[in-house]
């Protein structure tokens, strides 16, 4: 059986992981950028964006980079009371501007201590961790770590210590750690592996990975994420998040549901 599974997915995944995969993800947002840093910034957003209506997710996303002048980065570093009032009318679903506002003055605190947003998340890991469960944790409390944080705003950070999936953070972490040359991840980060990574999972995932008796679990939490995850490393040990691309081509894709 396992060697049946592990055939198809690899079919998924070939057929998926290729760039024609990128119109129609969020990942088409990083990949408007070349700076490392406006990738990063763009990307994070995407992601935390990623729920509901991939092309409302995509759309509000450019939404969001256009009202940072196509240079996130410049922007959340230089931004002046004017710049910053242009973001009060963004809304994406529950993130506002508050959310907002707070992003860009993390990013602005961040970006003056460390080149990349790398550091952000490997604070709080060691290099032989089995997975970035701590990068997680030190990233939810590092980005909490300024004075003022709006309560509000810790709803949108997941983190495994708090029971959640982190499936936005997760998908994420792939496409900034993931790099097989096949043009979808983005591959720029280098001190986590792709060993390391969770897959994402949330109920598309979920319903697959039942399908093929990959996940007992019923809650979809940070346990089901290292259910799911543990078995796909019995497909590929050093990097089982490629697997994202068949759960999800056969959980989205070939349902014809807009949302992942």
């Amino acid at each position: 059986m396992l060697i049946r599974i592990k055939k198809d997915f690899d079919a998924k995944v070939e057929l998926y992981n290729r760039p024609a995969f990128i119109g129609g993800d969020p990942i088409s947002i990083p990949r408007l950028f070349n700076n490392k840093q406006d990738i990063e910034i763009a990307g994070l957003f995407a992601a935390i964006f990623s729920w509901g209506n991939r092309t409302t997710i995509i759309n509000k996303s450019r939404e969001l980079m256009e009202l940072m002048e196509m240079a996130p980065h410049d922007f959340c570093m230089k931004a002046g009371t004017a710049e910053l009032k242009k973001l009060l009318r963004f809304k994406h679903r529950t993130f506002n501007a508050t959310d907002l506002l707070y992003f860009v003055e993390f990013f602005r605190f961040h970006y003056s201590r460390y080149d990349s947003l790398e550091s952000a998340f490997t604070l709080g890991m060691k290099k032989n961790d089995e997975t970035v469960e701590q990068a997680l944790n030190g990233f939810y409390h590092y980005f909490f770590s300024l004075p003022d944080i709006p309560e509000r705003t810790r709803k949108h950070i997941a983190a495994p210590e708090k029971k959640s999936s982190c499936k936005r953070l997760n998908m994420y972490l792939r496409w900034m750690v993931r790099n097989d040359e096949s043009g979808v991840d983005l591959g720029l980060w280098k001190k986590i592996s792709p060993a390391q990574l969770v897959c994402p999972i949330d109920v598309h995932v979920a319903r697959v990975a039942r399908r093929y008796g990959l996940l007992t679990r019923k809650p979809l939490d940070w346990q089901a994420a290292l259910e799911l995850t543990g078995f796909l490393r019995t497909l590929d040990r050093k990097d089982p998040v490629k697997y994202d691309f068949a759960l999800f081509g056969a959980g989205v894709m070939e349902n014809r549901k807009p949302e992942k």
